[in-house]
C-alpha cells in the first residue's frame, strides 16, 4: 500500500490547492470538474509506477483516459460561468460564515478520500502479470455500454434544456424513457467494467467494494437520491415520470 498511501498524499496536496482555488472564486462546486481528472491522474500514476505494463493494464488505462476526460470536458460545458451549483450554494448559505473551511473537509477532502478509494481498483488491474484474459472482454463489453448511457444521456439531456420551451418539463424521451438516470446507470456500468480487468490479478476479486461503492454514491448519496427530492419539489410532473419510468436499470416504461 506504500504506492497507493503516496497517491493519496499527492491527492490531498492538489485538492487543497483547488480548495483555495474555490475560496476566491467563491464556488465550491469546482470541486466536480476534478472528479474525472482525479481518477485519471491515479491511474497515470499507478500505471507509470507499476513494472508490469500488460496489454490489459494498457487497454484499462486508456478507457479511464477517454472516461475521465469526456467527463471533466461535459462537466465544463454544462458547469464554467453558470455560478455555483445549486447543492453548494445551499449549504454555503445553511453554513454561512464558517463554509469557507467547512467547504474543504465536507467538499474536497470527502471527495478526494472517495476518489481515492474507488481508485484502488486501479491497483489490480494495472499491477496484474497477465498479459489478457476473458474477464477483459467482459469488461471493455460493460465499459462500453455504460459509455453509451453515460455519455448519450448528458448530451440528450444538454439538448433538451437548451430549448427554452422545455423549461419546467421532464426529459421522457430518448434514453431517458427507458430509465431516470441513464447517465449514472452508466457511470455505475463504467466501473463494473473497470473492474473486470482487475479479476486478472490473483487478489483483484477483493476489490470489489470499489465499483459498489460507486455504485452506492450514485443511487443513494450525490446522485439519484439528491437530484430527485429537488425534481418532486420543482416539476410535478415528475410523479407521473416516477409511476411509469424505472429509477435506474434500463427497462419498458409501464402504462
Amino acid at each position: 500500500m506504500l504506492i497507493p498511501g503516496y497517491a493519496l498524499l499527492g491527492l490531498i496536496g492538489t485538492l487543497t490547492s483547488l480548495w483555495l482555488l474555490s475560496l476566491v472564486l467563491r464556488d465550491s462546486s469546482i470541486a466536480d470538474l476534478f472528479w474525472g481528472l482525479g481518477f485519471v491522474g491515479l491511474a497515470v500514476a499507478y500505471f507509470t509506477l507499476f513494472s508490469s505494463h500488460t496489454s490489459g493494464a494498457k487497454v484499462l488505462l486508456l478507457l479511464v483516459i477517454i472516461w475521465g476526460l469526456r467527463l471533466f470536458i461535459h462537466l465544463s460545458i454544462r458547469n464554467l460561468g453558470k455560478g455555483e451549483d445549486f447543492r453548494y450554494a445551499q449549504w454555503r448559505v445553511e453554513h454561512g460564515a464558517i463554509w469557507w473551511w467547512r467547504s474543504f473537509f465536507q467538499v474536497f477532502l470527502l471527495q478526494g478520500l472517495l476518489l481515492w478509494i474507488i481508485a484502488l481498483v486501479f491497483v489490480p488491474a494495472l499491477s496484474r502479470t497477465i498479459d489478457w484474459a476473458w474477464t477483459d472482454y467482459l469488461g471493455l463489453l460493460i465499459w462500453a455500454i455504460g459509455l453509451f448511457f453515460e455519455a448519450v444521456g448528458d448530451w440528450q439531456l444538454m439538448q433538451f434544456r437548451r430549448k427554452p420551451t422545455n423549461k419546467g418539463n421532464v426529459l421522457d424521451t430518448g434514453l431517458w424513457r427507458y430509465t431516470r438516470h441513464p447517465n449514472y446507470f452508466g457511470d455505475a456500468m463504467v466501473w463494473w467494467g473497470f473492474y473486470c480487468f482487475a479479476l486478472a490479478h490473483p487478489y483483484g476479486l477483493y476489490f470489489v467494494f470499489c465499483p459498489a461503492l460507486m455504485t452506492f454514491l450514485l443511487l443513494r448519496v450525490s446522485g439519484v437520491a439528491m437530484l430527485e427530492s429537488s425534481l418532486k419539489e420543482t416539476k410535478p410532473q415528475y410523479a407521473e415520470y416516477i409511476r411509469r419510468t424505472p429509477a435506474f436499470f434500463p427497462w419498458w416504461p409501464r402504462g
